[in-house]
């Protein structure tokens, strides 16, 4: 499929990738250049959030998986770490917009050091969209690149010695399956703003061949058009995964 680098609705042009990874980054700073709150940066990045969302599914992207939380942001204040998760419990109290455009959402993650009420209301939203197919939206909560593939591991192990696999049952594919998107595909593009040029720990097994693009862009400045960029350059770059 494809999107115009000049028109976001012309999809006549640019190669579509089907999985997006975004690193909504900069929201801290967006509120402080504001001499605002960095909760209140928490928010604007959430309704960014939504809007890219939408522009994704309206330009033809299948997969958005967003880093919403990562296992290293607990280190942060924790009136913050609060005003974040109250976040997560409003959004989650409204995804009205969400059902009415078909999307699928799912959460990955580790959500034992969640409340009990934000895991309902987790595990409900999952249920109640789990037939939705125009496009799946994944929210990286609790999330870590490398305790995910501890999980997976940890999972293999346990099958092994119940009897269930033979060691030498365990390739690649195995160790992706029990991952937290086993159902998921790989990554095609990691977006990831506010200047920073690193994952972070963010689906470092799934974006193994993923191509980068970096933004100065704060995460509650980045616009639809933003995106439509960042797809032009993924369109421009040629991927040979591993041949010539």
């Amino acid at each position: 499929m494809a999107v115009n680098s000049k028109k976001q609705d012309d999809i006549s042009e640019t190669l579509v990738p089907t999985h997006i990874g975004v690193i909504m980054d900069g929201n801290g700073r967006w509120a402080k250049k504001r001499l605002l709150p960095r909760k209140l940066g928490h928010r604007e990045g959430a309704k960014t959030f939504k809007k890219i969302a939408l522009a994704g599914k309206a330009m033809g992207v299948k997969y958005m998986t967003f880093y919403a939380f990562s296992t290293e942001n607990w280190k942060r204040p924790k009136d913050e770490v609060d005003a974040i998760m109250k976040l997560f419990e409003e959004y989650l109290d409204d995804v009205s917009s969400f059902e009415k455009e078909n999307i699928r959402l799912v959460f990955i993650g580790d959500r034992s050091m969640l409340s009990t009420n934000l895991r309902e209301k987790m595990k409900h939203a999952e249920e109640i969209s789990r037939d939705f197919d125009s496009m799946t939206v994944i929210l990286a909560v609790n999330y870590g690149g490398q305790s995910e593939i501890c999980h997976s591991v940890k999972e293999i192990a346990k099958k092994v010695k119940d009897g269930e696999l033979d060691i030498n049952d365990i390739d690649e594919h195995l160790i992706e399956k029990n991952l937290y998107t086993g159902n998921i595909p790989p990554v095609d593009l990691i977006i990831r703003p506010s200047g920073e040029m690193r994952l972070s720990n963010f689906l470092i097994w799934q974006s193994a061949y993923a191509e980068y693009y970096f933004t100065d862009i704060l995460w509650p400045d980045f616009k639809e058009k933003d995106l439509g960029e960042a797809i032009k350059a993924f369109s421009d770059r040629n991927r040979r995964f591993g041949g010539i």
